[in-house]
């Protein structure tokens, strides 16, 4: 699939959640197919949705990026984060990107319904953005790796690179496609009109990231600290922009 078309059948998926749903947060995951609930990766991904993982790691991010009001913040692929994430709440200056015009839309009615200052709102993909160089400080890229492969996650890798300061943090997370959950999580994801493409293991990507971000800690590192093999669906990093 050629990354245009790729990139607008996207966007019509979570256009059509925002129409269809409105603030709830995230698809419907009810009533899936027999053969993605009789797939003996599934019961891994029902553990993982029952676990705190998602609240640990949204925690860890912020504490990682310690937003204050001095900062700008750039959350790629922002969906509706800012009302149902707790990013409004943050002190940084909130900057977001995303390529569903309908998530964008109901964003800006959330911001003048609650009279919130923020920096921008950009509806577009994050490998372009209209920024300005080393214009950020801190931002985050959650749930959007995952649909791209190689060449073109390396294009999102050097955007993020141009728009953060020398030394700025960012956060992003990429599935294991090691892990039976995150096997699981892709299915899914496919069957909601949005397949995903990830096709690196996390070695690959780590040496994708060298020559732009120092890994400062990963859940790869912290299990391995631990003695463990990491087996969660997707892997957070915890970046530092090399210039």
């Amino acid at each position: 699939m050629k990354i245009e078309n790729q990139l607008e059948q996207i966007a019509k998926s979570y256009d059509r959640h925002v129409f269809e749903h409105g603030k709830k947060d995230g698809l419907s995951y009810d009533n899936l197919p027999d053969y993605i609930t009789n797939h003996p990766d599934y019961p891994h991904r029902v553990k993982d949705n029952k676990s705190d993982w998602e609240e640990v790691r949204r925690k860890k991010l912020k504490d990682y990026l310690s937003p204050t009001q001095n900062m700008k913040f750039i959350h790629f692929g922002c969906n509706l984060s800012l009302m149902l994430k707790g990013y409004d709440k943050w002190a940084s200056t909130y900057f977001g990107v995303d390529i569903s015009k309908e998530t964008i839309h109901l964003l800006y009615k959330y911001i003048v319904e609650n009279s919130l200052s923020i920096g921008s709102l950009y509806c577009g993909s994050v490998h372009e953005t209209p920024f300005a160089e080393s214009y950020f400080d801190i931002g985050d890229c959650i749930g959007v790796l995952e649909y791209f492969e190689r060449d073109f996650v390396l294009k999102v890798i050097q955007e993020f690179h141009r728009l953060m300061k020398p030394n700025g943090k960012l956060v992003l997370d990429i599935p294991n496609i090691l892990s039976p959950s995150g096997r699981s999580a892709m299915m899914v994801e496919e069957y909601m009109g949005r397949p995903d493409k990830f096709d690196m293991l996390p070695q690959e990507f780590e040496d994708l990231l060298k020559d732009y971000f120092e890994i400062e800690d990963s859940d790869m590192i912290s299990a391995k600290s631990r003695g463990e093999s990491y087996m969660g669906s997707m892997c957070y990093y915890f970046l530092k922009c090399k210039k």
